[in-house]
């Protein structure tokens, strides 16, 4: 109703799953612009990422960086994602970060991330060595092989 009275032009979610996604589509006059919803490379939603992609919508990861310490911890199968032996080896290789890797890789999928800090001399940072981090095939390949079953990779659910 509201984009009918020209008040929206876009919709945007949050946590939708392709059988939400279609019972928007299937009413709405407006289309979904983005999605937002927990993905990183133990959780890395791919049947989810490609429909968004494949129907214009945009993805935003929260928690892309694992969110290993957030209020959930206590119920997590995985170690923090900047702890795993992977991450590191590529950052390794690279010389950078496993904050840095984590980035660059959401960045390389592509959809919009949401890093947080509040330091200004941080923020650039991660803004100057995300971009400037090319990640190779073998690093994506090796990224790809960490994906967790169900919910097994998942920060922000019991």
């Amino acid at each position: 109703k509201l984009g009918d009275e020209g008040l929206v032009r876009h919709i945007g979610v949050s946590n939708f799953e392709i059988a939400e996604l279609k019972r928007v589509q299937a009413v709405a006059s407006k289309p979904i612009a983005c999605n937002q919803f927990e993905t990183h490379p133990y959780y890395q939603r791919r049947e989810l990422f490609e429909y968004c992609q494949s129907h214009g919508i945009a993805v935003t990861a929260h928690s892309s960086m694992g969110g290993g310490a957030n209020a959930m911890r206590k119920f997590h199968k995985s170690p923090p994602l900047t702890d795993d032996p992977v991450i590191g080896e590529i950052a390794a290789k690279h010389g950078t970060s496993p904050h840095v890797v984590l980035l660059a890789w959401g960045l390389r999928r592509p959809m919009a991330i949401i890093p947080k800090s509040v330091t200004p001399k941080r923020i650039q940072a991660n803004k100057d060595e995300v971009l400037a981090l090319q990640l190779d095939e073998d690093d994506l390949a090796k990224i790809a092989g960490l994906d967790k079953p169900g919910l097994d990779g998942c920060y922000c659910h019991p």
